[in-house]
């Protein structure tokens, strides 16, 4: 009995660092700030997220055996194929629980699970990376429903800072890449701020360009690494002041609450 439970436990793992399983707790915000009321554009918004962590891996592969071996594809835990199939399997499921939504929201879901496919198998390393990436995330928004303009662009403008970011995680970044970050910071709070609570949006750009502002100093890349974590768990503070301007306490709340718990499990599995 012990050694296939251990040997279950050892997949799931894998499977959770495959789709980097903790991230998914800053997805709904995305959603309820787009003012989603029901749990299936939810639903459908972290199964498309989990997909696109998946491919990820897949197309990174050959990239990751030389400067990520412990990734769960090149350390042999999880296999290509498989790692294809979940993404496959997972963007079916996204955009099922979308239909079962309605129309609107399968309209909104098919252009995001297309950006998230385009960028990992093509555009990631190109100058239109950080952009597509941005867009999927406002599209991300957009799939709760006639989001204002405000939050749209405040998560849009916070997704390509760390993701322009992110590109120094293996090899350190240069100030210009930290510099880039935290103006794109700066504008996703102003932007968050037009609708929401001031000191609410403070504690996001605090949080989150603290990290960015080391980042600058010190380019290395583990640096650099621990600012982009930073900056993908950050979103949630924003998130919450967002979804908190809509009248939504209790959410806004579950959002805050749940961004400590985003940082205790990170410690086990890493959200970038």
């Amino acid at each position: 009995m012990g050694v296939p439970d251990e040997a279950a436990g050892a997949t799931a793992r894998a499977l959770a660092e495959l789709v980097r399983a903790p991230a998914a707790l800053t997805v709904p915000g995305d959603v309820l700030a787009g003012g989603a009321a029901g749990p299936l554009p939810v639903l459908a918004s972290v199964a498309l997220y989990w997909a696109g962590m998946a491919l990820n891996d897949h197309a990174d592969r050959a990239l990751d055996a030389v400067e990520r071996p412990a990734r769960p594809i090149p350390s042999g835990r999880v296999r290509p194929g498989t790692a294809l199939a979940v993404a496959a399997g997972l963007t079916g499921a996204g955009l099922a629980l979308a239909a079962w939504d309605g129309r609107r929201t399968l309209r909104a879901a098919l252009p995001l699970a297309a950006a998230v496919w385009a960028y990992d198998l093509g555009l990631k390393d190109t100058p239109f990376g950080p952009a597509t990436m941005a867009a999927a995330r406002a599209l991300n928004v957009r799939l709760g429903g006639p989001a204002d303009g405000w939050a749209v662009g405040a998560v849009a403008a916070h997704t390509f800072g760390v993701t322009v970011l992110s590109r120094g995680e293996v090899g350190g970044g240069g100030p210009a890449r930290a510099a880039t970050a935290l103006a794109s910071t700066a504008v996703a709070a102003a932007l968050g701020a037009r609708m929401a609570r001031p000191g609410a949006v403070a504690v996001y750009a605090v949080r989150v360009g603290g990290a960015q502002v080391r980042a600058f100093r010190d380019p290395r890349a583990a640096t650099v690494r621990a600012a982009t974590g930073a900056g993908v768990l950050g979103l949630l503070p924003l998130q919450a002041a967002l979804v908190g301007a809509r009248g939504r306490p209790v959410a806004a709340s579950a959002l805050g609450a749940a961004h400590p718990l985003a940082r205790a499990l990170a410690r086990k599995v890493s959200p970038t």
